[in-house]
């Protein structure tokens, strides 16, 4: 191969001989990177000028050379039967040519074209005295002049596999307008020295490139969900909300489930509905984790304890035998109203001016887990976004106007309620809204008011309801980017390219 300078010259060589010159016949040791670059930095001095062509060439697979060297696997068949005048068995015909699978194809093409017969007992001979072998002519014209043979003989050796198509790129070189046979030197830059000595007026020099690219910063891109995820945090920020600590992905049964008033004898804790931790499986009963931390959790666990079997503060419970070790069961957190409760239990422990715990608005948006089966539209894993309400006076007419507000500010407007069933909230609503591009309601959250078995028992006052709603983060993503397979969103088949070309979101509020 030519070093790039040794090829500039020998471009400017030939070309001084004969104009234009094909570079395929010209310069059939070059490759294309190379030949692009000289003949690039001699366009760009408008030495030579090129054209670049693309064609299509067919090339032979090693079946087909060796069709070329020795003949079509008929001939072959043919051939050998000529030669045994009184005809050969197929074991014989084999050791004759020497190759078993020449032998089974040769023998099919060759019944066809009539050129073999069969005997009365039983062996093969040849039923014509010449042939002309039509595949090796066709598979040498080819390898001769690489042009497209005729649509049907084209497809019958595609069919066989005996040759292949291939994208050939070659210039069509022409002399330029300054065209020379050395390369003038280009100044890029003009100096003091320059100006003094008046060298700047017969010097050449180098002309800008305003076409030419910067260099990709292979920058940072954020993830569509963390896109979204950014959206709802600022709705929920000037909502005065406050944002939870979401960092623990393992819960106790006690909190993901126990202190919910879920019982332990639910689908949702079942091994198909939930991962379970194997090592280590138990957890210890809830208590304080810092100095700070003054909850009674020794009570809070027999409050627990008691709606669940005999029921407690004006409910009959679900009156069966809780077990300890079920609740203290290390899982991997379904949903993060896990958080939530422990949130509320805190708030418990606050005191107003009131001497009562204070108002209070919390959300969270995490990763939860749940033993799905994986499809276009579920994920084991996925974010859930959640938000809690706890003041005094609140009323189911207040969830659902909160809902219109909530929702308007995505833009999701034509909220419809439908009654729900939840363990931990009564009475319990999902949200659905008019969805124009599926021309159906879909349904877009969950809500309703938490139990007070389970608010009494974290102690805090009877007055005090609390709102709770969550859905998921990955719908909403999915619907604002267009895409149909969440697995294309989260998981080892996303498309980087992806993640880099969409847009920062922009949720449409009102």
């Amino acid at each position: 191969m030519a070093a790039s300078g040794d090829l500039t010259t020998e471009i400017l060589q030939t070309l001084s001989k004969t104009s234009p010159i094909q570079s395929q016949e010209a310069f059939p040791q070059s490759s294309f990177g190379e030949l692009k670059a000289a003949l690039d930095r001699l366009a760009s001095r408008s030495m030579v000028t090129y054209e670049q062509i693309e064609k299509d060439e067919f090339i032979l697979e090693a079946e087909a050379e060796q069709i070329v060297a020795n003949g079509s696997h008929e001939a072959r068949v043919f051939e050998a039967l000529r030669q045994a005048v009184e005809g050969l068995s197929v074991q014989d015909l084999e050791k004759a040519i020497g190759d078993k699978s020449v032998t089974k194809v040769g023998q099919g093409k060759a019944f066809k074209e009539k050129w073999i017969s069969k005997t009365s007992d039983g062996k093969l001979k040849a039923s014509v005295e010449s042939i002309k072998d039509v595949s090796r002519e066709q598979l040498q014209t080819i390898k001769d002049t690489r042009t497209h043979p005729e649509a049907k003989v084209l497809i019958d050796l595609k069919k066989r596999k005996l040759i292949k198509q291939q994208k050939v790129i070659h210039f069509k070189i022409q002399k330029g307008e300054k065209f020379a046979l050395e390369i003038t030197k280009e100044e890029t830059d003009l100096t003091a020295d320059m100006l003094q000595s008046g060298a700047w007026k017969s010097a050449a020099f180098k002309p800008y490139n305003f076409k030419a690219l910067g260099a990709d910063q292979n920058a940072g891109t954020l993830h569509p969900l963390n896109k979204v995820r950014s959206e709802f945090r600022q709705i929920f920020f000037e909502m005065g909300f406050e944002e939870m600590p979401t960092s623990k992905f393992v819960e106790s049964g006690f909190w993901n489930f126990d202190a919910l008033f879920v019982p332990q004898q639910h689908p949702a804790r079942d091994l198909q509905d939930t991962f379970y931790i194997s090592d280590p499986k138990r957890a210890d009963p809830p208590r304080a984790t810092s100095p700070d931390d003054k909850a009674d959790y020794k009570t809070y666990w027999e409050n627990v304890r008691a709606v669940h079997e005999n029921g407690k503060f004006g409910s009959i419970g679900y009156r069966y035998p809780w077990s300890e070790e079920e609740s203290l069961r290390l899982v991997l957190r379904t949903h993060t109203t896990a958080i939530s409760t422990a949130m509320l239990h805190k708030l418990a422990q606050k005191k107003g001016p009131d001497g009562r715990p204070p108002p209070a608005r919390y959300f969270s948006i995490d990763r939860v887990f749940r033993n799905e089966t994986v499809d276009a539209t579920h994920l084991a894993e996925f974010h859930q976004v959640e938000g809690v309400i706890a003041d005094y006076g609140l009323t189911l007419g207040g969830l659902m106007e909160f809902m219109e507000i909530f929702f308007n500010k995505m833009g999701i407007t034509d909220l419809k309620f439908k009654p729900a069933y939840n363990p931990y909230t009564e009475p319990s609503m999902e949200i659905f809204s008019f969805h124009k591009g599926l021309n159906k309601l879909v349904e877009i959250g969950n809500s309703g008011m938490f139990r007070p078995e389970m608010l009494e028992a974290m102690g805090l006052p009877k007055d005090l309801r609390v709102y709770g709603w969550g859905l998921s983060l990955e719908r909403p993503t999915m619907i604002k980017y267009g895409i149909s397979n969440i697995r294309e969103l989260l998981g080892h088949k996303v498309d980087l390219s992806f993640i880099e070309r969409n847009p920062a979101v922009r949720l449409d509020k009102n």
